[in-house]
C-alpha cells in the first residue's frame, strides 16, 4: 500500500453472497474498508474464491487483509471436497500432553496456509489461546488446545509460526480469554468471576507468551465480548478501555494490530447499534472494528460514522508486515 493512499476505514467489511454485487462494489470503492472477512457462505470452489478476492482488492485498489475463520475441526469456513479438513485443536493438544511434539501441527498448519494463500486469503482468524476449564462453553469447546496454559501456549506459537512462514497473518483469539465463560457471547452476554490473581496465572499465559516471542509483531490479536466483573463490572472488553488498555496492552504486553470480535453477536446488544459499538469498540482502544453480516445498509452506516485508522493502528499494521 502506498504511503500517499488516505488510511482505510478502521473496520473490516463483510460479503453477502459468492461475487460482489454493483452495491458492495460501489460501497468498498468509496468507504475503503481496511479489509473483509470470508465466511461459507461466500465460499463455494477454489476457483470462485479466488475470483472474490480479487474483486475485493480491486474494489478497494490495494492488496488489503483478507480474513477467514480457518481454525480447523467445526469452525472452518472452507469445507470438503473442494478443501481438505484439518483437526480441531485439542486433537493437537492432546498429541502434545502425550509427548508427541508439534511435528502434526505445524505441518498442518503450514499446508493450511498454503490453502488460504492460494485463494487470495491472507489472515486467520486463529489460534484461539483460551485455555479450557471444566466449566468452558461448548462454544469454546475443542477448539481450544488444552486445559494446560503451557500446552497451549506451545501449541498456539507453532500455529502462529507456520502460519507467518507462509505469509499468513495469525490473528490470536479470544483476548483476554475466554476459557472460563459459560456463555457463548454470540446469543449471551458471559460474565467472568474470576480475580485478577486467578486469570494472570492460567488465562493470560498464552496470550503473554506470544507477545513476547520473536514473532509477536506479526501476530494481531481479536477481543472476547466478556465482562471480567473483577475488572471492570460495568463493561464487556471490547468496550472496556480497562480491559484493553489495562490488561490487553500492558498487563498481557499485546501491541499488535487488534479487532474487535464480530459487533453483531447478542453480547453488545445493549450498547446501541452496530455504528454505535464499532465507535465505541475504537475508543475502548481497539484498532478494528469487525461487522461480519453483510448487511448493505449496516455498512453504509459504518462508513459515514467511523474514523479512519489511527495513527498506532497504522504503525501496528505495517510493522506487522515488516518481519
Amino acid at each position: 500500500m502506498a504511503q500517499e493512499r488516505p488510511l482505510p476505514l478502521a473496520c473490516v467489511f463483510s460479503v453477502e453472497g459468492e461475487t460482489l454485487t454493483h452495491g458492495e462494489k460501489s460501497l468498498f470503492s468509496a468507504a475503503q474498508p481496511f479489509g473483509f472477512i470470508l465466511f461459507g457462505r461466500n465460499c463455494k470452489s477454489p476457483e470462485q474464491v479466488k475470483k472474490l478476492t480479487d474483486q475485493l482488492r480491486t474494489a478497494v485498489g490495494w492488496d488489503c487483509p483478507i480474513m477467514i475463520d480457518q481454525e480447523g475441526g467445526r469452525v472452518a469456513r472452507l469445507r470438503a471436497p473442494h478443501w481438505p479438513e484439518f483437526p480441531a485443536a485439542k486433537i493437537f493438544g492432546d498429541q502434545i500432553a502425550c509427548g508427541g511434539g508439534c511435528d502434526d501441527l505445524q505441518r498442518d498448519m503450514t499446508a493450511l496456509a498454503k490453502m488460504l494463500k492460494e485463494i487470495g486469503i491472507n489472515s486467520n482468524c486463529a489460534p484461539v489461546c483460551d485455555v479450557l476449564f471444566p466449566e468452558t462453553h461448548q462454544v469454546i469447546g475443542d477448539r481450544a488446545y488444552s486445559a494446560d496454559p503451557d500446552i497451549v501456549a506451545m501449541a498456539a506459537l507453532e500455529t502462529c509460526r507456520a502460519l507467518v512462514d507462509m505469509g499468513v497473518q495469525p490473528i490470536m483469539k479470544h483476548l483476554p480469554g475466554h476459557g472460563r465463560a459459560t456463555a457463548d457471547s454470540h446469543h449471551h452476554l458471559p460474565v467472568v468471576g474470576a480475580s485478577l490473581e486467578e486469570l494472570e496465572e492460567t488465562d493470560f499465559l498464552p496470550f503473554k507468551r506470544l507477545a513476547e516471542s520473536a514473532i509477536a509483531p506479526r501476530i494481531w490479536g481479536m477481543v472476547a465480548h466478556i465482562v471480567y466483573n473483577r475488572i471492570d463490572p460495568e463493561l464487556p472488553s471490547t468496550l472496556s478501555k480497562i480491559i484493553i488498555n489495562d490488561i490487553i496492552r500492558k498487563k498481557i504486553g499485546f501491541d499488535g494490530l487488534l479487532f474487535s470480535d464480530d459487533l453483531d453477536m447478542k453480547a453488545l446488544e445493549k450498547h446501541g447499534t452496530i455504528p454505535e459499538r464499532a465507535n465505541l469498540s475504537l475508543q475502548a482502544g481497539c484498532d478494528i472494528a469487525l461487522y461480519c453480516w453483510a448487511k448493505l445498509d449496516v455498512m453504509e452506516q459504518m462508513a459515514a460514522q467511523l474514523p479512519p485508522l489511527s495513527a498506532k493502528g497504522w504503525m501496528r499494521w505495517e510493522r506487522s508486515l515488516l518481519i
